[in-house]
């Protein structure tokens, strides 16, 4: 009976550090899917204000140069 409650502990233990291991794998994956996505934003950001930029540069009316008569 104490071997079998023994063998039962070991399993646990180890099942316990796979799953720790696991965990900390993701919390890694998790912190550079955070990285990278804030590197997408910064990008979305930066290219909606050069578009925007460039849209208000269209529709603004430009200076005519006066005609010569």
């Amino acid at each position: 009976m104490i071997e079998r409650l023994q063998q039962r502990l070991e399993s646990l233990k180890a099942e316990y550090q796979a799953g720790q291991k696991m965990l900390a794998e993701l919390e890694t994956k998790q912190a550079n899917l955070r990285e990278t996505l804030l590197r997408i934003s910064g990008a979305i950001q930066v290219l909606e204000e050069e578009l925007g930029i460039e849209t208000s540069e269209e529709n603004t009316p430009q200076e005519e140069s006066p005609e010569m008569p």
